[in-house]
């Protein structure tokens, strides 16, 4: 267990800056960093999985909703302050797995995971949406997955986006790093339904509630079916590719500039080094 799991209650436990709160046999799970748009900091990863993993053991939770705290962001992605920490090829390769392997354990679990996106969904956050079997969007909401002013990729997103919401619309996404709001969030597949803003909870509670009444192992055996298709080893190399981009010249531009509040000034890639 984590050093920073908090018992509050028989319904409720906290672990790192993740809410989970049980009601019967729906759990919601919060991202709760509300003060930096539900940024994911490089503890979040691990928290996350320790998380489902409980719940995935409790004997109890049927479904599983995620959602982020306050009303602007479901989550802004990657703490990119925090990049700076990563000095090593070797953590930086480190960080790129730990955070697969919780977008994987998300999309194999075999609870059924519902995001139930309240705002902002952009890099990590909108890649989290693509592991979740369902998502519900408010009115609000907003996805991109703007890595490339960063002079990185999605890793997880340029895997799943394609079957999700086409080759040519990931490409818009990630190459321009255009933004869709929830209405054509729908229309090209990413969201399966749009509420307005204040319906969001309990449209993503009815749903849960839908779901929880079918069969568990159908759920599973289903989800296992349905999402075949990418190999191991694909994954693996989107986390080298990620690797060799996040200790490029074109990533330290990218995240200083991130971090001056200005426009990024890449280098010409046909310059001579």
């Amino acid at each position: 267990m984590s050093d920073k799991t908090v018992a509050s209650s028989a319904e409720s436990f906290e672990i790192g800056d993740l809410r989970i709160t049980l009601s019967g046999v729906i759990a919601l799970l919060k991202m709760n960093r509300p003060e930096k748009l539900n940024a994911m900091g490089s503890r979040f990863w691990g928290d996350m999985r320790e998380a489902l993993a409980r719940l995935e053991n409790d004997g109890r939770t049927r479904v599983l909703v995620i959602t982020g705290s306050g009303d602007k962001a479901f989550s802004a992605g990657g703490d990119i302050a925090s990049f700076g920490e990563m000095k090593t090829m070797t953590q930086r390769r480190e960080y790129q797995a730990n955070v697969m392997d919780t977008f994987i354990a998300l999309e194999n679990s075999r609870l059924p995971v519902i995001a139930a996106v309240n705002g902002y969904a952009l890099g990590g956050g909108c890649e989290l949406t693509l592991a979740c079997d369902v998502v519900i969007a408010s009115d609000r909401a907003v996805f991109g997955m703007p890595e490339s002013a960063l002079g990185l990729v999605p890793g997880f997103g340029v895997l799943r986006a394609p079957s999700v919401i086409g080759r040519q619309m990931t490409k818009m996404m990630v190459m321009a790093g255009e933004r869709l709001d929830a209405h054509q969030a729908l229309q090209c597949g990413l969201v399966q339904r749009v509420v307005v803003h204040e319906q969001l909870m309990s449209e993503a509670r009815n749903m849960a509630t839908k779901i929880a009444e079918n069969s568990p192992l159908a759920h599973a055996v289903g989800k296992k079916l349905i999402n075949r298709g990418i190999d191991r080893a694909e994954f693996d190399y989107s986390v080298e590719a990620l690797t060799v981009l996040q200790s490029s010249e074109d990533a330290a531009e990218g995240v200083r500039a991130f971090l001056e509040k200005r426009k990024p000034q890449f280098p010409d890639p046909g310059a001579a080094s």
